[in-house]
């Protein structure tokens, strides 16, 4: 209790309500839960809670995620839920040498977290023997998916016990997550928050503006009062690295997050970021992926995202547990069909902004009628600049199944069934 009232903790959130009871009583779960929802506290809290309760020779558990960036996170947020028992952890990742790695394996942590191609290796090396895992995670396992791991998760899940607790989270359900999810499942719990939908305290808008016109409308949307800390989304790692030597040139406090920046740069980058030393993190979709900073004020997609699914991914990083956020997209008259796609999957109308001074090209066609202006206000901060004005354009502004059963960890008869997803 004393680590849960330092982290802050009062009362469950959604996903935790519905996940932890069915954790304790060892039922396989299913969490369909966006980014920022609580859910890496949702499997932490129980799997601690039965550690204690059933202490054990380690490894027991394994959490597998996507990157390591998200794998660290996790970490923390075990430490910090653990800080006052002797439950160890180790995190295993590829991008850096794996001699403290395997130090840290040899001292028999009951949790590891780890990437798939790592835990994979260490496993070949003999160095992180899988044999007694009691209990696996999978977190965003959609993006794993995406990232090509999941010929590296299904050999791992050969060499686990068949016998063990199975937990699953994705933000999204494509057809190989479905068909994983009923290989591996059996009868589980599951809690659906996520429906594809961003958190309901983010703000959406639409700038319609020619692509030439883009970077002066970056420069206005960053110098409004309220943009303290942003992502800015780019398509490619070339421009992501040369936009933020721009804003720098500028005066902003910008950093990049590319494909091409070592480990050791990354992690340079997103401690920066985390401690305030940058204002402006600007990334790409691969090299953004997990992760989880506090109070981000504006989620920026200078280019549009691929697919609706990947916009609910990018602004998810902010509006996170409860606090508000916006999300603003540049869009251009190629951008009709993206548009209406993410509508649709938002179920309603993002407003359209329009940059007085700067040439425009709809993105898709408006709803005629009277629209409100908005007048420029400017800032005293330590860059120059003053709010965009905008005609806004338009306005937008679980289930839970279980057969519960205790369990201890002497193990349990399980059949391999298929689970309903």
């Amino acid at each position: 209790m004393r680590a849960l009232n330092e982290a802050g903790f009062t009362e469950p959130r959604p996903i935790q309500a519905e996940t932890i009871p069915a954790c304790l009583e060892g039922d396989d779960v299913l969490g369909l839960a966006q980014t920022g929802t609580g859910k890496t506290a949702a499997f932490a809290l129980p799997i601690l809670q039965r550690l204690i309760e059933e202490p054990g020779r380690g490894p027991l558990v394994l959490v597998l995620a996507p990157t390591r960036e998200l794998a660290i996170q996790i970490d923390a947020e075990f430490r910090r839920l653990a800080r006052y028992t002797d439950i160890k952890t180790a995190t295993v990742f590829g991008g850096v040498s794996p001699r403290v790695q395997m130090e840290a394996l040899r001292r028999r942590p009951e949790i590891v977290i780890g990437c798939p191609g790592r835990v994979l290796d260490l496993i070949k090396q003999r160095v992180f023997d899988p044999s007694f895992i009691d209990t696996l995670v999978l977190d965003e396992a959609d993006h794993m998916f995406d990232m090509g791991f999941l010929p590296d998760v299904t050999r791992i899940l050969e060499k686990l016990p068949k016998d063990r607790q199975n937990l699953l989270f994705s933000a999204t359900m494509p057809s190989s997550i479905r068909s994983l999810a009923n290989k591996i499942l059996e009868q589980p719990h599951v809690v659906e928050l996520a429906n594809t939908r961003p958190a309901a305290q983010i703000e959406h808008f639409l700038y319609e503006v020619g692509e030439g016109q883009k970077r002066a409308l970056l420069d206005r949307v960053l110098d409004q009062e309220d943009c303290k800390t942003a992502i800015v989304f780019t398509r490619t790692k070339h421009r992501a690295k040369r936009m933020a030597q721009q804003l720098e040139a500028r005066g902003l406090k910008a950093v990049a997050l590319q494909g091409n920046m070592s480990q050791v740069q990354r992690d340079r980058a997103m401690q920066g970021f985390r401690e305030r030393r940058f204002d402006v993190l600007v990334a790409t979709d691969i090299a953004a992926r997990g992760i989880d900073v506090a109070d981000i004020d504006y989620v920026i997609n200078f280019d549009p995202p691929a697919t609706p699914d990947t916009y609910t991914h990018r602004i998810g990083r902010t509006g996170r547990s409860e606090a508000t956020g916006r999300a603003v997209t540049f869009v251009t008259g190629e951008d009709r069909l993206w548009v209406r796609d993410t509508e649709r999957v938002l179920g309603s109308k993002i407003p359209r902004l329009v940059a007085e001074g700067l040439a425009t090209q709809p993105a898709i066609d408006r709803d005629r009628g009277p629209r409100p202006e908005g007048g420029d206000r400017s800032r005293s901060r330590s860059r120059s600049g003053s709010r965009p004005s905008g005609r806004s354009d338009s306005g937008a502004g679980g289930r839970a199944g279980s057969g519960g059963r205790p369990r201890s960890r002497g193990g349990r008869s399980r059949s391999r069934s298929s689970a309903t997803a």
